[in-house]
């Protein structure tokens, strides 16, 4: 009997699953209204690096291919017909502080945050997309990070609020996932850890039945996702035989202290590509479909020794106009773009994965002055042609210019329907 392959069935190895990307020989998705449809369901990601970004060079202008942007957004030139910039909005809460820490525990709720080191915010949006699709994908919502929490208390707020932006309820931060082995085996395996067999070498048997029954480009497809699988796990692997955490440096010539574990990458730009990898992956698989990945903290503590710019740590570097400052700036941009171009070079039948996504990419001030008054804030993809990409949005002298009012449209698209969230009730127009 010929086996019938669809999206619940996934490939299946002993102590592990993956799930495979679209292909037109198997027009089906794990939820029934789109196995209705054969169309690709509709992710969301965010991504987020804190301390804002060069004064002079983070502006957009203009629409489509003919769209001019400051130089920390030149990584996004070729994607400018897929992007939307937004200037202007803000969230009200984030001006009392004016630190770090109050200007970011709240930047995807809204939510008033409790000062005194009590440890209070909002469900961030992230968060309520991933509770009304709970029952979708086998991951919910990944929650990723770069850089550890920070337990600490500046001036009367919790630095835990300047460490993480995603919030599962007003007192719960989502735990950050730091370790790319553990966020990989979240994806695809099952059960206890296997310490000597890969997730592909489990799963080759039923691919090798797959093949069979799929077309020939779908083949081409199928070997070509196997293979990004394995680079992920052997980068995952070199990269966690390095040390421990990419912001550390020592002091000394030699160590004083016991060496760190094993499990994240000394490398801050491995560490970063292999999250990117990882979030790519979870969306083409459909083992998840709400991402937030936080390239460092606001406050940031680290280094960038991969562009030679080892001097100063990142939050000190963001109170500085200098080139340096521009060129950290454009990394994290980069790491946007790569997210972006490996999604829409994913093809979902007439879409690319990026075009049946929303991406967004924000941080919680404009400058490393702490200006919170007008955010900044990139969008990603067509929202399955929900969403008019191309376009600049200026909002910074309209009546209505809250985030809140941006994330209750956002929403809209998810089909999750709220009269109000933070501090608006009301939608953003032209989103």
């Amino acid at each position: 009997m010929k086996r019938s392959f669809t999206r619940r069935t996934l490939l299946r190895g002993l102590g592990v699953s993956m799930a495979l990307p679209w292909m037109e020989s198997i027009p089906v998705w794990a939820d029934e209204a789109h196995a209705s449809t054969g169309e690709a369901p509709l992710r969301f990601g965010v991504m987020f690096s804190g301390n804002g970004f060069h004064k002079d060079h983070f502006w957009a202008k203009g629409s489509g291919a003919e769209m001019e942007t400051g130089q920390v957004l030149a990584p996004l030139a070729d994607l400018r017909e897929k992007m939307i910039f937004i200037r202007g909005l803000y969230n009200a809460e984030a001006l009392k502080g004016n630190i770090h820490s109050s200007q970011t525990g709240n930047l995807l709720s809204g939510a008033a945050l409790s000062s005194g080191g009590e440890i209070r915010s909002g469900t961030s949006i992230d968060q309520i997309i991933a509770q009304h699709n709970s029952n979708q994908t086998k991951v919910p919502s990944l929650v990723l990070g770069c850089e550890k929490s920070n337990p600490s208390v500046h001036k009367n707020y919790s630095m835990l609020y300047s460490s993480h932006i995603s919030w599962s309820s007003p007192t719960t931060p989502t735990p950050l996932e730091l370790y790319p082995a553990l966020a990989f085996d979240r994806l695809f395996q099952e059960g206890a850890r296997r310490e000597d067999k890969s997730v592909l070498d489990a799963i080759l048997a039923d691919a090798k039945d797959l093949r069979a029954n799929i077309s020939e480009s779908d083949r081409r497809k199928l070997d070509e996702y196997l293979e990004s699988v394995r680079d992920v796990e052997q980068r995952i692997e070199r990269a966690g035989k390095r040390g421990e955490m990419q912001g550390w440096k020592p002091p000394l010539a030699g160590p004083n202290m016991a060496r760190p574990a094993d499990g994240i990458p000394q490398d801050i730009a491995e560490h970063m590509r292999l999250m990117c990898d990882i979030m790519v992956l979870g969306f083409q698989t459909d083992a998840t479909r709400v991402c937030t990945l936080k390239l460092n903290n606001d406050h940031s503590s680290l280094r960038f020794s991969n562009l030679g710019i080892d001097y100063m740590i990142h939050h000190l570097l963001s109170h500085q106009e200098s080139d340096d400052w521009l060129k950290v700036n454009q990394f994290f941009l980069e790491q946007v773009a790569y997210v972006a171009r490996k999604l829409d070079a994913s093809q979902e039948g007439e879409r690319t994965t990026l075009d049946n996504s929303l991406i967004m990419f924000c941080s919680s001030m404009l400058t490393g002055s702490h200006d919170a008054t007008k955010l900044p804030v990139i969008l990603l993809g067509k929202a399955g042609g929900k969403l008019e990409t191309g376009r600049t949005l200026d909002y910074l002298d309209q009546p209505n210019r809250k985030m809140c009012s941006l994330y209750l449209s956002l929403l809209d698209k998810f089909d999750v329907k709220l009269d109000a969230f933070g501090d608006s009730a009301e939608r953003l127009a032209e989103v």
